[in-house]
């Protein structure tokens, strides 16, 4: 039996593949339902007008029906431009990559989906490409339940400008001279506000070393990319 259809629900396409001759399979993240797989039959076809709007990054107003697990396209409307080029286009698909590792299939998070709208308008906006990336890193874990403890080490003690720390996923700061990071990079991330680029650095390192706790060290492929293309520009 068929679900009811769904009309005009805000989405973005996290990914694609082509499905036979002339359709695709997108994986796509709504705001009220969560990602989920959809069919868009016919859509590759010469005379389609619907292929140029199923990319990436665009703020789309979706239609589908189908069963639980089985939808299908049956209209898209574009909501309004947005244009990701050069190093933002690709940072975007290590926020899509994250969103398809972190949230599951069929369970909506609209706070995450307006983190993700949100953090594609800064990458468009291109000044703060590291901060926003770092922010949306920060701000997904804590609504998907992994919030970092960054106010208090795991002695439950302030975090202080000047000490260093190792950091742990799950136990937090812990204060040591041969610590890594200063304690001023994590009250940066802890208030979202960086004031220069070894504070972004250090961020980096340590959202990165987070990130890749929850993955177990399965490697990001948009990582790779990212760091592609900032080695071609710098030469």
């Amino acid at each position: 039996m068929a679900d009811q259809p769904v009309y005009l629900q805000p989405g973005y396409i996290l990914q694609k593949r082509t499905y036979r001759e002339t359709s695709l399979i997108m994986d796509v993240f709504t705001r009220d339902y969560g990602r989920l797989p959809l069919l868009a039959k016919g859509v590759r076809k010469a005379k389609s007008k619907t292929a140029s709007l199923l990319q990436p990054f665009l703020p789309l107003l979706i239609s589908y029906t189908g069963k639980a697990n089985f939808k299908i396209l049956t209209a898209v409307e574009l909501s309004h431009p947005l244009a990701l080029q050069g190093l933002p286009f690709y940072c975007g698909f290590y926020l899509n990559e994250l969103l398809t590792f972190f949230i599951a299939n069929a369970d909506p998070h609209p706070e995450v989906f307006a983190l993700y709208q949100h953090s594609l308008v800064g990458l468009a906006s291109q000044p703060e490409l590291e901060a926003t990336l770092r922010i949306f890193e920060l701000q997904l874990l804590c609504l998907i339940g992994y919030a970092l403890p960054l106010e208090t080490d795991n002695q439950q003690h302030p975090i202080r400008p000047r000490q260093k720390y190792f950091f742990h996923p799950e136990q937090g700061a812990i204060a040591s001279e041969q610590g890594v990071f200063d304690g001023d990079t994590l009250l940066a991330l802890q208030q979202q506000r960086f004031t220069d680029a070894a504070q972004l650095a250090e961020a980096k390192q340590l959202m990165r070393g987070v990130i890749d706790f929850y993955r177990q060290g399965k490697p990001l492929k948009s990582r790779s990319v990212i760091n592609q293309i900032i080695q071609q520009l710098q030469t």
